[in-house]
């Protein structure tokens, strides 16, 4: 598998919820800060603003046209607005009753409909990737590339349109692909030189080559050589991109990933320690044991007893 496939098969959707706007000007929404949130939203009709409400990550109000997308990843607060001097109203105050159906706000003016939900990961699963990922993404459908998103937004607006039985799962499982093809239509759109972060290493020929390479074996004895080999780069020149990309260094990234891996398998077997410690490329059950306490603050045993569903005891009879 390639890192997004990893990370993609790892997470589960827990809960999923949306709502279908039908907005007339002047009209405004805002919504607060939930953590653990995935959001999403599909401008289906008109147009609108977008502004991320959140000091630690301003930046300038995003103009929606019909066919947009955006992701908001890390449950940060936002706004959609027809104009930026329109009034909102707390997307909990009108939503709450309406969650599955539509929502009718606003006045008599230019008509805007939008798509908005939001769903819930698995946490442990989902934060490799969540951590890594932008504060906002902002999808334009102008690109021919986005075609199977746009798909899937289609479906999406069809099973939201009207209740039929098993909508609510329907929306769960499109919302679920819609991220994943959301997060691949925004790599398409990095550019490799000029932009930072793991999906930006993934999108460049080169570190992308040796990220694809150590995913495909984590418990291979890499070395920097061998990875900047992979990567047709220096030693040197390759250390220093990767940090400049990703933010670790490239065997601290190695063994985060090979932590990641033992959690999983921690999580949902088993497997003798000693077998999970050799799978992610450590020779002795010490040595892994030493490094998962280092990178998660607890020892493998208590971590796996730790996640470990609570048992049900017996109901006791009279």
């Amino acid at each position: 598998m390639d890192p997004l496939d990893e990370i993609f098969a790892a997470m589960r959707v827990d809960s999923a919820a949306y709502a279908r706007l039908e907005a007339g000007a002047p009209w405004g929404l805002s919504t607060r800060r939930v953590d653990g949130t995935t959001r999403f939203g599909l401008m289906l009709r008109g147009s609108c603003w977008l502004t991320l409400d959140d000091p630690e990550h301003a930046h300038e109000p995003i103009a929606l046209v019909a066919g947009d997308c955006f992701v908001i990843p890390r449950g940060l607060p936002y706004s959609l607005r027809d104009d930026m001097k329109s009034a909102t109203v707390n997307c909990v105050d009108v939503v709450r009753s309406n969650l599955g159906g539509s929502v009718v706000l606003g006045g008599n003016g230019v008509a805007s409909t939008v798509i908005s939900g939001w769903f819930t990961f698995d946490p442990l699963s989902a934060a490799p990737l969540l951590e890594l990922l932008p504060p906002l993404l902002h999808i334009r459908m102008e690109h021919s590339r986005t075609q199977l998103l746009q798909a899937s937004l289609q479906l999406l607006s069809m099973e939201t349109a009207q209740q039929r039985l098993g909508s609510g799962l329907i929306v769960s499982r499109l919302a679920d692909i819609i991220f994943m093809q959301a997060v691949r239509a925004h790599i398409e759109t990095l550019d490799p030189e000029a932009d930072h972060g793991w999906l930006a290493a993934l999108a460049d020929r080169r570190l992308g080559a040796a990220l694809n390479l150590l995913h495909k074996n984590v418990a291979a004895n890499w070395t920097v050589e061998a990875l900047a080999a992979a990567a047709g780069m220096s030693r040197s020149a390759f250390a220093l991109r990767f940090k400049e990309k990703i933010g670790q260094s490239p065997l601290d990234y190695l063994t985060r990933w090979r932590m990641f891996r033992a959690a999983q398998a921690l999580r949902s077997g088993e497997q003798p320690l000693v077998q999970i410690a050799g799978s992610v490329g450590y020779d002795s059950e010490a040595a892994f044991n030493k490094a998962f306490k280092r990178t998660t603050g607890s020892a493998p045993g208590a971590y796996r007893r730790a996640m470990r569903p609570a048992a049900v005891l017996p109901e006791r009879r009279a």
